[in-house]
């Protein structure tokens, strides 16, 4: 085996405490803020004299990391933000949420808006994609099967 597992997805951001704010409304925890910069980082990246500010959020499993990335230098080249789907490279991270309607309401108020519909794979799952902060292009995906909390609460007798 080569792979021990995937550690994080990289995302550049222009505001990093609105994606902060927006991926903690989604579910996901600050694990740690940072700035980079240095001949190591330099090298890692190929950029000469990097400076970097970045957000670690981690998945509520534990599993999964959002690395985010502001970068102060060099200046950004190039914006991806608005590419369809079907644009060649990174296409979008996708993340199971418990309630689909409860996590598209909760992020609209924070700016999300819906790519195209919520959609029914089977009967496996709901999908959707929304652009989030600054238009970064995210799937969402809930288990079909399970009882959310809504309908855990509307089936609960008072």
């Amino acid at each position: 085996m080569t792979v021990k597992r995937m550690d994080n997805v990289g995302i550049v951001v222009a505001d990093i405490d609105a994606a902060i704010e927006f991926f903690t409304e989604l579910g996901l925890e600050l694990e740690g803020r940072a700035p980079i910069e240095g001949d190591w980082a330099d090298g890692v990246t190929g950029l000469r004299d990097m400076r970097v500010e970045i957000a670690m959020m981690r998945t509520p499993d534990g599993h999964g990391r959002l690395e985010m990335s502001r970068f102060l230098a060099p200046p950004v080249v190039a914006d991806h933000r608005s590419a369809p789907v079907n644009a060649l490279g990174y296409l979008r991270v996708m993340f199971t949420v418990e309630d689909i309607d409860d996590t598209l309401d909760r992020l609209g108020k924070r700016g999300a808006k819906l790519v195209g519909k919520v959609v029914q794979y089977e009967d496996m799952y709901r999908l959707c994609y929304i652009r989030g902060p600054e238009g970064i292009l995210i799937g969402l995906a809930q288990e079909l099967g399970q009882p959310t909390p809504r309908a855990n609460a509307k089936g609960r007798k008072r």
